[in-house]
Formats: structure tokens, sequence, C-alpha cells
């Protein structure tokens, strides 16, 4: 039987080494990450798997994300979208939020996700 990976990493074309060249983090190094790589996979997930022991999160999970428009009605979710639904399956389950990363190299997606998360940790404290 497989263990079920524990450590849950969000990003759309990344892989856990990858963040690891750029963040020097060591847990990146580390061989039992799952991969999902859009909204749908990351609530599918813990829906399935329940919540792991951490995420590490992307902001931008589709090129799009990238676009300069004045229109802000994306396709795909971000990863703030996720972190949204996160909160609120903790707060609907009485759950701790697991540990949290942001990978992002977006610096205002990163600084949005771990407000929300730091934000929910302190309410919840």
């Amino acid at each position: 039987m497989e263990k079920t990976k524990r450590l849950l990493f969000l990003d759309d074309i990344r892989y856990p080494i990858e963040a690891y060249h750029y963040t020097k983090q060591d847990m990146f190094l580390r061989s039992d990450w799952h991969i999902v790589r859009n909204y749908e996979q990351f609530v599918n997930r813990i829906l399935e798997k329940g919540l792991p022991e951490m995420i590490s999160f992307d902001h931008d999970l589709a090129d799009e994300h990238y676009l300069e428009e004045d229109s802000h009605e994306f396709v795909e979710k971000t990863a703030y979208e996720c972190a949204k639904w996160l909160v609120e399956y903790c707060m609907d389950h009485h759950l701790d939020l697991p540990k949290f990363y942001c990978h992002s190299m977006n610096p205002v997606g990163k600084e949005n996700i771990l407000s929300l998360l730091e934000n929910f940790k302190t309410i919840k404290n």
C-alpha cells in the first residue's frame, strides 16, 4: 500500500525541486510532495485525502494571470481562491490550518495568500 503523500505542492508548472533552487528551503528536497496544478485538483485532493501536513502555494496558476487586463475575470482560479477555500473548509470542519508556505514569485499574490492564512490562524487562536 502506497503511503499517502502528506505535502501538497500547488503550482501550474513547477516541481518542488525547482522551488528549492530559488527559495533554498530544504523542505522542497523531500520526495513526499503531491503536486496539484489547479484549483479543482487542490480541492479534490483535500476532499479525498484530508488535510496534508503542509501546503506550498504558487499564486498564478495559468499564463492568463500574467496578462495586464482591466477585467480580473480569469478562467483559471488563482491560489488565493484555493487559500480562501481552505480557510472555509477548516472553519466548516473545525480544523486547524496545515502548515503553509508560499513559493510564488508574484509578490502581491504571495502577500495576499500569506495575509489571508495568517489572519485566519490569528483569529482561530
